[in-house]
């Protein structure tokens, strides 16, 4: 996700050092040996990272090195409570955070096309606006540090939930005899609409081009978005929140990952899942 975001800064006239431990840097990213050196002097520091323990510790790496004013915008997704604490590290260095999760993607990243979900004081969110508007097409204003991340945790307990009734329902539609296309241009345009329906059809041959066009080669894997299922039951038990459909998405994305060979396919592959089982 990183790579693709820093190449649309380059092409956009931006001065960009770049460090990955894997990836290699895109043309025209100056490669730094470090994250220290990557952030020492910058105006503005863009995270991109697995998980809060991660972020954590390069945080209070990066933190002592960077100059007073700048920004720190983290576009990773973590549990809330990792980003309030970077958030609180980095005010008291003199620091402008603003955690900024993204959706859309590494098509969205390539494209330009993302959605930033950002949490952060008003400065932050101005002074990172700008980087906003060349990586993405919209970036929200959540409020405080933090609602970026509870932003990004809500809206995926959503689309994993609605995932799946969409992939179950059209594993009930085969089993009926409705055919596929049917079943589409019914639900697509009646009170079934959705985005895993209209936009990311979990079925091979209906709708827009998917996953699922592509033997469900992930454009956001099956073990992504459990990661951000367990995220949203990690904040919901915090909070005290009854969840139980973020629950139940929860431990089927597990199992399927986990034990039902969903690893390393897309979300959608739910449906190849729901048509290969019988009630139980």
């Amino acid at each position: 996700m990183g790579s693709p975001m820093a190449a649309n800064l380059v092409a956009a006239g931006h001065e960009v050092a770049g460090f990955d431990l894997v990836a290699d840097c895109p043309t025209g990213v100056s490669k730094a040996a470090t994250a220290i050196e990557a952030a020492t002097g910058a105006d503005v520091v863009i995270t991109m990272l697995p998980n809060g323990a991660i972020l954590r510790a390069v945080a209070a790496e990066i933190i002592p090195t960077m100059s007073k004013g700048a920004a720190f915008v983290d576009c990773s997704t973590v549990d809330v409570e990792s980003a309030r604490a970077v958030a609180d590290d980095a005010v008291s260095a003199g620091l402008l955070p603003v955690d900024a999760p993204v959706s859309g993607g590494v098509g969205g990243a390539s494209g330009g096309t993302l959605t930033f979900m950002a949490g952060g004081s008003d400065a932050a969110f101005a002074k990172a606006q700008p980087l906003f508007d060349i990586m993405g097409q919209k970036a929200v204003h959540c409020g405080p540090s933090g609602n970026g991340q509870a932003a990004k945790i809500c809206n995926n307990m959503i689309l994993g939930a609605t995932m799946i009734a969409t992939c179950e329902a059209f594993a009930l539609a085969d089993k009926l005899g409705l055919e596929r296309q049917s079943m589409f241009d019914v639900v697509s345009t009646s009170s079934g609409y959705s985005w895993t329906m209209n936009a990311y059809c979990p079925a091979p041959g209906v709708g827009p081009q998917s996953p699922a066009d592509n033997d469900y080669k992930p454009g956001f894997a099956s073990e992504l978005m459990l990661k951000d299922l367990r995220l949203s039951q990690q904040a919901a038990k915090a909070v005290d929140a009854d969840t139980p459909m973020g629950k139940r998405a929860t431990e089927l994305y597990a199992a399927f990952v986990e034990n039902e060979g969903g690893l390393g396919t897309d979300f959608s592959a739910m449906l190849p899942r729901f048509e290969k089982k019988g009630r139980g």
